[in-house]
């Protein structure tokens, strides 16, 4: 995509055909992304070995963790890059790139070294016992050990691209990885290819991720002269406007992301108490809720280049419509998948797994999750329209609100009151109190800036 078609975009092509091209591909990619996540879980469920898929459930909160990398430079990167952008400073563009890939690079290698090093203690946190604890770590090796830096390298660059408006060459790379993570998937895992249990799923994973990176190193230098996206060492910069500028974002971005790693152990370890199949049940029912939940998080994130474009040049009523499109677009829609979540929850399940436990358990989880979702829609329309505006405290005090304030508590509140029933509503209390508090603060805003705008 050309630069003279990004400024249409941004600029003046209508909002619902702007947005369409902003989110379709990135909600596109997004789906891919739970299927092949989905892919992992069918096919460790295939063996029929309820430690298998309780290894891929209990390692979800480090593979969780990469996020808070991805958001700390990747969302920190590219809501400093749109907004620069929007004021044609495109120095700045190049020095958040550049910035962000390295440290992202560096972040994911540390995250590696780390759980090298503390693994044992970390499998033991994570809530893994002696039956579960070597496939746990086999899984880890290639997901973690080898495959942290790939993971969160290919994300990161993903938000790079899209930041320039081309959603659908990020979407491209995303998509490439993940369809070959499918295809490798029963390969690795199934006893009839190489027969590795969960560590076929990990290994799967991180080559996957390794060619989704080759992806978007070719093309960068094939758009070399038509991006402002920058890999080069010569434009890596430690200057305080950018640390701030991408920090400022990005931080409390990756904060939330370790607060629902904190949310999701004590989620694991909770659950480890009712046995191992609680544990494979909720894992299955996380992986099913993924769907609704990407739909909401790729239709919000999509369209947040052109929310920070047009916040930083001053377009308000751009910005505005734009917000108001995609939650009259996403609203609706999610209502009818959570009530068809609610309704098909044990079919649902059972089609990952043939145990009546498992079945029973999931179903409980699904539909709590179902209930959550129409919820954390406007939340993560909330929390992305600040970050895109460079105002990370307000995204701060969400994260902080979502899971210390309300989820956790919550949590062990009705654990309990109510056992396994009582754990699986924690997350709808939280988003329920969060879409009001959202949708209070994200008007009040707007209504100044209009103001401010005449």
């Amino acid at each position: 995509m050309s630069q003279i078609e990004n400024k249409a975009i941004f600029e003046d092509m209508p909002i619902p055909q702007a947005a369409r091209k902003l989110m379709v591909p990135t909600v596109l990619s997004s789906l891919v992304m739970v299927i092949y996540s989905l892919a992992d879980t069918y096919f460790v469920g295939m063996l029929n070995d309820p430690l298998q898929n309780a290894a891929v459930t209990l390692a979800a909160p480090v593979m969780l963790a990469f996020n808070a990398v991805n958001n700390l430079f990747g969302v920190g990167s590219s809501s400093m890059m749109s907004r620069a952008l929007g004021q044609k400073d495109f120095d700045t563009v190049k020095k958040s790139a550049a910035f962000g890939f390295y440290c992202s690079l560096a972040g994911g290698l540390l995250i590696s070294l780390l759980c090298l090093l503390f693994r044992t203690p970390l499998l033991t946190v994570l809530g893994a016992d002696a039956a579960t604890m070597d496939a746990t770590a086999a899984y880890m090796k290639w997901t973690v050990l080898f495959g942290a830096a790939p993971s969160i390298v290919n994300v990161v660059m993903a938000y790079f691209v899209r930041s320039e408006g081309a959603a659908l060459h990020a979407s491209v790379g995303t998509m490439s990885g993940c369809i070959l993570n499918i295809i490798l998937d029963p390969i690795f895992i199934m006893p009839w290819g190489l027969g590795m249990g969960a560590a076929g799923a990990g290994l799967a994973t991180f080559i996957s991720n390794c060619v989704a990176c080759v992806y978007y190193i070719i093309l960068l230098l094939v758009k070399r002269g038509r991006t402002f996206i920058s890999l080069n060492p010569k434009d890596f910069t430690l200057k305080k406007e950018i640390v701030l500028g991408v920090c400022g974002v990005g931080v409390p971005a990756s904060i939330q992301n370790l607060l629902n790693v904190t949310g999701m152990t004590i989620l694991n370890n909770l659950m480890s108490g009712y046995g191992t199949e609680a544990v494979a049940a909720i894992g299955i029912a996380q992986k099913i809720y993924m769907i609704p939940m990407q739909v909401a998080l790729g239709g919000t994130q999509g369209i947040m280049p052109l929310v920070g474009y047009s916040y930083s040049s001053r377009n308000y009523r751009r910005m505005d419509d734009t917000i108001r499109f995609v939650r009259r677009l996403l609203t609706p829609c999610l209502t009818v998948v959570a009530a068809l979540g609610w309704i098909f929850a044990p079919g649902l399940i059972r089609f990952f797994i043939e145990n009546s436990e498992i079945i029973r358990y999931g179903a409980i989880f699904l539909r709590a999750f179902s209930l959550a979702i129409v919820f954390l829609t406007i939340d993560f329309l909330g929390v992305g329209v600040f970050q895109s505006m460079g105002k990370g405290k307000i995204s701060l005090v969400f994260a902080i609100l979502r899971k210390i304030v309300f989820e956790i508590p919550a949590t062990l509140i009705l654990n309990r009151l109510f056992g396994v029933n009582g754990i699986a509503y924690g997350a709808f209390a939280a988003e329920l109190l969060l879409a009001a508090i959202s949708t209070v603060i994200l008007t009040r805003i707007m209504k100044g800036l209009l103001e401010s705008e005449g």
